[in-house]
């Protein structure tokens, strides 16, 4: 391969595994900056994981190339409800919500591999779909010399779609009067009500909104990268996503550099023996590298990161 192939085929492949963790980190980014801490989004892609790929095989034959998109949508949907269990018990009922979120991970790995094996009469996993998340080039920009065949040739569609949500999700946060109400709960909740905004229903609305954003990126995980759903499926991922926002600063943007820079650690333990020098790296050490700048990030080891001021604090009205 010459210098552009190489480029090129590190790029689309670090997008391609980006791309679940920017939808996931997105959705951590919402509900951490009303003020819930969301450790559940682990278990929410779970969620999202096993809804696409089972949806994905009862649909495929009736919809065609309409079914990864059409299960996307329907992991996104029940995902958003499943996420109400952290809503309720830690906004409603201001039960810890580290707990409440590893309950809600304990719950969805348990609860889909339960499915999982009533569905398909006792087996551990699913069959594989036919209906996957495929390459494309994109037209007229891919004739484009050196820029065309890094950024717009055998790119996945999800790896834009998960770039033009974060860029909006960025918009949406600091450009609008929502995104504003948002960030007011998170960081004071008290004066937020003062002004009348309702501070719990603004939270539920960002836990749904984490819940929604979680099931995407668990739907497009199982879909383009392991195309069958098992407890295995979702190894860590949801903690990777919450990894790239606290590495983001708990902005969009910043949590997107931070899930493409994760992306492309996950990608080197696939691509890695076709690259000059990194195949000479033992593959054990690749495998683990994704995980290890996880426990760094959310070590606070990666530059400082300050938190929402009321994050992982429920409120009370009246309460000072």
């Amino acid at each position: 391969m010459n210098a552009i192939d190489i480029i090129s085929f590190i790029f689309y492949n670090a997008l391609f595994y980006a791309a679940p963790l920017i939808f996931t980190g997105l959705g951590a980014v919402f509900t951490e900056r009303s003020g819930v801490t969301n450790i559940g989004l682990e278990g929410i892609m779970q969620v999202g994981a096993f809804t696409g790929i089972v949806t994905n095989l009862y649909l495929a034959e009736t919809m065609g190339s309409a079914t990864v998109f059409t299960s996307i949508l329907i992991a996104m949907v029940v995902s958003s409800i499943v996420s109400l269990l952290l809503a309720v018990s830690s906004i409603t009922f201001r039960a810890d919500q580290i707990i409440a979120g590893t309950a809600l991970n304990m719950f969805a790995a348990g609860g889909t591999i339960f499915l999982v094996k009533k569905i398909f009469d006792g087996k551990g996993q699913t069959p594989m779909v036919q209906e996957t998340i495929n390459r494309f080039n994109v037209p007229v920009l891919k004739d484009i010399p050196i820029i065309g065949e890094i950024f717009f040739q055998n790119v996945y569609l999800t790896s834009y779609l998960a770039i033009l949500a974060a860029i909006i999700g960025w918009i949406v946060l600091y450009k609008t009067p929502f995104g504003l109400r948002l960030r007011a709960v998170g960081e004071h909740p008290m004066a937020a009500d003062t002004m009348g905004i309702k501070v719990n229903r603004m939270r539920y609305i960002g836990v749904m909104i984490s819940g929604a954003l979680g099931g995407i990126g668990g739907a497009i995980y199982a879909m383009s990268i392991t195309l069958d759903y098992s407890h295995a499926t979702i190894s860590g991922q949801g903690f990777m996503a919450i990894a790239a926002m606290i590495f983001g600063k708990w902005n969009p943007l910043g949590m997107m550099g931070a899930a493409i820079f994760f992306g492309f650690a996950q990608s080197l333990s696939t691509i890695g023996p076709a690259l000059p020098v990194i195949n000479e790296i033992p593959q054990v050490y690749l495998y683990i590298l994704p995980y290890v700048l996880t426990i760094l990030a959310i070590a606070g080891f990666i530059g400082k990161s300050v938190a929402p001021k009321a994050l992982n604090t429920p409120y009370i009205k009246g309460e000072r």
